[in-house]
């Protein structure tokens, strides 16, 4: 999801909403980030071992229908950005579960706001500087506007210059639900 901001006559990109890249979903479809092996299963299915119908994908960011082949995966998001940016995050790398489409998707599309933003729904915003350790943190209660609700929580974080991406995370269980990166002045995300 892009979120835009209309200065005078032009509309610039403020925040981009990213989904687990496509490296790591190939990566995620064999051994998790806690080696853990792919464990598939149909949604809504009698002998499905989780009730995860409408549950968030974090592949095409968009909520489980039921028939869909997906699996309850162990991921890493800050383990992966440290990575390739060379940061050591050091205690606050963590994994934790989300929900994948077990076979190749086409990602996310058609995006009307923010992935997994309803009304009343509590979101830790988790800041990150560029060594990739814990600067700062909000929770947030998404209200009636969603999209103007999560853009407040990530103005804020952004106004620090130290922050260079941020985490949305479930607060009931923990879950990433999507990473959002400083952008350049062409609406580019900063890598590091």
């Amino acid at each position: 999801m892009t979120s835009t901001a209309a200065t005078g006559t032009d509309t610039t990109t403020r925040y981009l909403a990213r989904a687990i890249p496509a490296a790591a979903l190939r990566q995620l479809r064999r051994t998790d980030d806690s080696g853990r092996p792919l464990r598939p299963f149909v949604a809504g299915a009698a002998d499905a071992p989780i009730d995860s119908v409408g549950s968030p994908l974090r592949c095409c960011l968009r909520g489980i229908r039921s028939g869909e082949r997906v699996a309850l995966v162990s991921y890493a998001p800050l383990r992966r950005w440290a990575a390739a940016t060379g940061a050591d995050p050091g205690g606050y790398d963590e994994a934790g579960p989300v929900f994948i489409h077990t076979d190749e998707c086409a990602g996310p599309r058609d995006l009307d706001g923010y992935p997994h933003a309803r009304t009343g729904a509590l979101r830790a915003i988790r800041r990150y500087d560029a060594n990739g350790h814990i600067v700062g943190g909000q929770l947030v209660e998404i209200g009636a506007d969603p999209t103007a609700s999560i853009d407040e929580a990530l103005d804020a974080a952004f106004s620090d210059p130290e922050v260079a991406l941020v985490h949305v995370r479930a607060v009931e269980y923990g879950c990433f639900h999507f990473e959002v990166r400083r952008l350049d002045r062409t609406g580019e995300p900063v890598s590091r």
